[in-house]
């Protein structure tokens, strides 16, 4: 098969894992009900919000995988952990599995969490590795139909069971546990690191994945909104979706159908012409006058057989030089797009990483510390818990996007955007989302808005940070450095949600439940102050970085 062909087919095919990848943020779709049928209080229901962030503590492993394993392998192994983590606890809430413990129930939600890790590092290796010259566009256009999961999974819940909230608790988990593995093994003789010698983008298929990905999204915040949604059955919303995924698959497969019209062409134009060539030759050795050879000094015979050769070896150490130098221009471009390629010990003693752990715990982590509490804050509201979540993931979906976007742009003008710069800029909306939802507001328009301003923001960073990373501290060690970075989610779901849980509590009535402004009040306010404190530190980060940023935009200039 086309290289280009396999290329493009593993793009389409981690579209499809990063669309139902995202199982931990059908949480708060289901946590209410959770939280009723365990007969726990909300600081127990999130502890095992925590327990699925905590899963990425151990996310370093597939990163460790990823380096001695086949892709294939590793996909199916995070699957499976997948499919255990959510499957007993499907068992367990239909009864087939008794006698579970609190600690039990712990454990297999961070065994599902640290599934998502297992398959996220085999969706950004090989896509960085597929796609050198546009790896922060891909990354992003694939990761961001991970934004998408909750939109899918709500989708095919509704469709299934459209009123019983037990049913549809137990639909989430099912389907949670038993659809990355059927993907999984669908994609996995695809998703592998294919040895590409593209030189050029393929700027049309690129053009033509972001409208189907803008596309897909727009669907999916119409069927969000609660006026829009209403034209729309829960049937026709899944098919739509559905198609949608598959949209991108023509792709592939039209470019490994030019590639083989071209090298069909190329043949028989190279047959023609050796035949021509052929003919000619043979037409001279006929016509040729052997006096004319007999009469020939040896000194022009050598001259003529010695330009010949030295014409010949010319052109050959040409061609060579010509392709050496390629490569060279290549891995010198490699090197130079990051600031330095270091491993997991050294890292750790940078200061920039210490930065960026903590942008990364005030941003992405307390974005998705939110949307873990999402549903609480939804019934606090007297509101829809999955119409919000629906909203939020349908908003993160466009907030992963837009990165791309950006990049795409931008680098066809052969200028390179400061990464810091663009967080910064991004953490100032989420901080002041969170102060927005102190507002009183009986028609909720401000937690709707708010809850989009997030996702949006949330999501973006989490685009962004894939890149920030290798950048930083190179693409070799990528798959092990990445996952220690994630490590302050479970860090930050323990002590932020924690937090939010106190306060939660102290606000209950007498069923265990809190109703009003106030239940989140203080919470928002914390939340709020420290996403500031993250855009400070990012603001730090962009000068300590500001240096290497313009040598790349020299670069980008002067090329």
């Amino acid at each position: 098969m086309p290289r280009i062909f396999l290329q493009w087919l593993s793009l389409v095919a981690i579209i499809w894992l990063q669309s139902i990848n995202g199982t931990n943020s059908n949480f708060p779709a289901y946590s209410s009900q959770l939280k009723h049928l365990l007969s726990i209080s909300q600081i127990q229901l999130n502890n095992l919000a925590f327990a699925s962030d905590a899963g990425k503590l151990f996310g370093w492993l597939s990163g460790s995988a990823a380096n001695y394993l086949p892709m294939w392998l590793v996909l199916i192994l995070g699957s499976s952990l997948g499919l255990i983590g959510y499957g007993v606890q499907y068992l367990f809430l239909i009864g087939r599995v008794s006698n579970l413990s609190y600690g039990a129930i712990f454990f297999l939600a961070m065994l599902a969490g640290n599934s998502i890790c297992w398959i996220n590092t085999v969706c950004y290796l090989v896509i960085i590795r597929n796609f050198p010259l546009d790896s922060q566009l891909a990354v992003g256009l694939t990761g961001s139909y991970q934004g998408l999961s909750a939109k899918i999974y709500t989708d095919i819940v509704d469709v299934v069971y459209p009123c019983s909230n037990v049913e549809r608790a137990r639909a989430y988990l099912f389907l949670s546990s038993v659809l990355p593995l059927t993907v999984s093994v669908i994609v996995a003789p695809v998703v592998r690191v294919i040895n590409t010698v593209t030189t050029k983008r393929e700027e049309v298929a690129f053009i033509l994945i972001l409208i189907i990905t803008t596309v897909t999204g727009a669907f999916a915040i119409m069927g969000s909104m609660g006026s829009a949604s209403s034209l729309l059955s829960p049937f026709t919303g899944a098919v739509g979706m559905v198609a949608l995924l598959l949209a991108p698959l023509p792709i592939p497969l039209g470019l490994g159908l030019r590639h083989q019209i071209r090298k069909l062409a190329g043949e028989k134009i190279h047959i023609e012409e050796t035949n021509s060539v052929s003919m000619d030759k043979t037409e001279s050795e006929v016509t040729l006058d052997i006096s004319d050879i007999i009469s020939e000094s040896p000194s022009e015979s050598f001259e003529l057989s010695f330009s010949y050769t030295s014409e010949k070896m010319n052109g050959d150490q040409q061609s060579e030089s010509s392709t050496s130098g390629d490569d060279k221009i290549s891995e010198t471009n490699e090197i130079n797009s990051v600031m330095e390629e270091i491993g997991v010990k050294v890292m750790l003693r940078r200061l920039n990483f210490w930065l960026y752990f903590f942008v990364y715990l005030f941003a992405v982590t307390l974005g998705l510390v939110f949307f873990n509490n999402l549903g609480q804050i939804a019934e606090s509201r007297g509101r829809s818990a999955s119409s919000l979540v629906s909203l939020s993931s349908s908003f993160g979906f466009f907030g992963r996007l837009i990165p791309s976007i950006v990049d795409y742009f931008v680098s066809r003008r052969k200028y390179m955007i400061s990464r810091p710069a663009f967080v910064v800029a991004l953490m100032v909306p989420t901080g002041a989302a969170f102060f927005l939802l102190l507002v009183k507001d009986n028609t909720a328009l401000w937690l709707y808005i708010s809850t989009a301003t997030i996702g949006v923001c949330t999501g973006a960073i989490t685009s962004i940070s894939v890149s920030l990373t290798t950048e930083l501290f190179g693409t070799k060690n990528f798959g092990v450095n990445h996952n220690v970075l994630v490590i302050n989610i479970p860090i930050g779901s323990f002590l932020f949600g924690y937090l939010a849980a106190i306060v939660y509590r102290k606000e209950v009535n007498a069923k265990g439940k809190c109703f009003g402004m106030e239940c989140y009040r203080n919470t928002f306010i914390l939340w709020g102050t420290l996403c500031f404190i993250g855009t400070f530190l990012a603001l730090i980060l962009y000068a300590r970085t500001r240096k290497f940023y313009n040598s790349q935009r020299s670069q980008g200039n002067r090329s």
